[in-house]
């Protein structure tokens, strides 16, 4: 009779440890399911104010960034959200290296947003 927790192990933990310990573990993920998980973490950044811009952002405008545009929105969800919505409303210079494409991108698209949202609005 096997013991209760004897299985064969899964594909995971039977690939061989790299002696890199700077490697990362993980795959590689598809550009898909990278725009679905930078849109996740757009609409759950814990300060309501920024989810809205930067989650609405996500779904309208990440299928046309590039690769470089995703890294860098990548970069704006790892800051704290405080500073990110003090950016994008102009109530703080932002740092040059978070200045870019993306945050003009996501100033403009705060504006496009309110706009529309707004009086008289759709």
């Amino acid at each position: 009779m096997k013991p209760p927790f004897a299985s064969s192990p899964s594909p995971a933990i039977s690939r061989a440890m790299s002696d890199d310990p700077f490697s990362d573990p993980n795959p590689p993920i598809n550009d898909t399911d990278r725009k679905k998980r930078l849109t996740f973490r757009a609409w759950r950044r814990g300060f309501k104010e920024a989810d809205l811009i930067m989650g609405r952002f996500a779904e309208a405008r990440l299928e046309g960034l590039s690769p470089a545009e995703l890294d860098e929105f990548e970069r704006l969800l790892d800051a704290p959200d405080t500073e990110v919505y003090a950016w994008i409303t102009g109530r703080a210079e932002t740092p040059s290296n978070y200045d870019g494409p993306v945050l003009d991108a996501l100033k403009g698209f705060r504006h496009e947003a309110i706009v529309s949202d707004g009086p008289g609005g759709n």
